[in-house]
């Protein structure tokens, strides 16, 4: 008798439940902005940088399952010298390493939880975001995430490793802001 009450309290939660849906990102659509700071003065370069593909589970309430793809040989700047620097060897490396991947674990209270893959680490991330429906029955994801580029071995020009560079000493963080929209499948 226990064990039949178990089972139906199963699946009355599992009625309760909504489906999850499918959802893709429209790389077209969606705009990753990123955000470089010197350490010393107002110096903070900006840019871009596209998504290639990504996907996420959602039911309703919570966002999970997910997996976005970074094409990191599209990374922009206005400064094209700045931005080949920040392609190369000394930053992200883009020939050995073309894509990042953020794997999302969901989000739970408006704040992502997930592993993201850059220069081949990878590393545990959490950040604020805010999903919005849209008319169309669209999905908008918002947000912004700082990380600690020195974490992914990206070390050049930071004061935490190299003595006495002055102007030239770029802060560890830096800032991802995104705006990702997805169609249901």
């Amino acid at each position: 008798m226990k064990t039949l009450l178990v089972f139906l309290l199963l699946l009355t939660l599992a009625a309760a439940r909504p489906a999850a849906n499918t959802y893709r990102i429209s790389p077209t659509a969606s705009r990753i902005t990123w955000t470089g700071y010197a350490e010393v003065g107002s110096y903070a370069p900006t840019g871009t940088v596209r998504l290639q593909a990504g996907s996420f589970s959602y039911d309703g309430r919570t966002i999970r399952g997910g997996r976005f793809v970074f094409d990191m040989r599209t990374l922009e700047q206005e400064q094209a010298q700045l931005a080949e620097h920040l392609r190369g060897p000394d930053f992200f490396d883009v020939v050995k390493y073309p894509t990042a991947v953020f794997a999302l674990r969901e989000v739970r209270n408006g704040t992502a939880s997930g592993q993201l893959t850059l220069r081949g680490v990878t590393k545990p991330v959490q950040f604020p975001c805010t999903l919005t429906t849209l008319p169309n029955g669209q999905l908008r994801v918002t947000g912004a995430a700082t990380l600690d580029r020195t974490q992914f071995g990206i070390n050049y020009n930071s004061s935490s490793f190299f003595q006495n560079l002055g102007s030239y000493a770029i802060r560890n963080e830096f800032r991802l802001a995104f705006d990702v929209v997805a169609v249901s499948e």
